[in-house]
């Protein structure tokens, strides 16, 4: 069975000397691993470049009962993603976005709105031009509410502690659970306000930006033991003043 599917690509691996597998995120079937064969061709080389990290496409899969594993039939760029692949700086971050999202997509099934939150979120990167330097804060940080984990927002209370075990904001620290002091606390509840529209009005310096990547990344490593070592935040943290 043949079906028509709209993908964001996560990852290429080497499977054989005659395929490879690459690990899509579609809209009706969640998470997809697909058999490309290898080669040489111009025809093969123009579907290796729409399967980058992060691209956007339409797929036509085929799909048998009770194999994990799909076939790329036709692969289509729905959306250009000029910018990503040129400029260095989104470039590090679209490799840390999907980095971060294979580790933490699991589901063979589909979730329309976390599709559509990351889908809106690849095309809005591609699109600015400027004062990128939260995008992968913000990203994380609303991606939480897809996930399942967004932090309670309605606990805080000023001088409270942040308990990242529950999620929850708390008046003084739980024994046997991991915390942020009320100062640390307070940004978390800080960047819930923010928004790929007023990133920019948020001025942090890149000891408090990496230090809230680090933060953001043992959350959801707390929160999902699937997430093992990355190895691209050491690059985003030292692109940035």
């Amino acid at each position: 069975m043949y079906e028509n599917l709209r993908g964001i690509v996560l990852n290429t691996i080497r499977y054989s000397d005659k395929h490879n597998i690459v690990h899509i995120y579609t809209d009706g079937r969640g998470l997809m691993s697909c058999a490309v064969p290898l080669g040489k061709t111009k025809a093969a080389r123009m579907r290796n470049a729409m399967l980058m990290p992060l691209s956007l496409v339409d797929i036509v899969a085929g799909i048998r009962a009770g194999q994990e594993m799909a076939t790329l039939r036709e692969v289509q760029r729905n959306y250009p993603l000029a910018t990503i692949y040129s400029d260095p700086v989104k470039n590090a971050i679209a490799l840390f976005i999907s980095e971060l999202l294979t580790h933490v997509i699991q589901e063979p099934e589909g979730n329309p709105y976390m599709f559509q939150y990351i889908e809106q979120s690849v095309k809005l990167l591609e699109q600015m031009p400027d004062h990128i330097a939260n995008f992968h804060i913000c990203f994380l940080y609303h991606l939480g509410a897809h996930l399942g984990i967004q932090p309670n927002l309605d606990s805080y209370s000023n001088g409270y502690w942040f308990d990242m075990t529950d999620g929850v904001f708390v008046p003084a620290a739980v024994q046997g659970h991991m915390h942020l002091q009320p100062q640390e606390a307070q940004v978390i509840h800080l960047l819930s306000r923010m928004t790929f529209s007023n990133m920019g009005v948020f001025r942090f310096n890149r000891e408090e930006r990496n230090r809230m990547l680090d933060v953001i990344i043992s959350y959801y490593r707390l929160h999902n033991a699937a997430i093992g070592t990355l190895r691209s935040p050491d690059i985003l943290k030292q692109l940035f003043v």
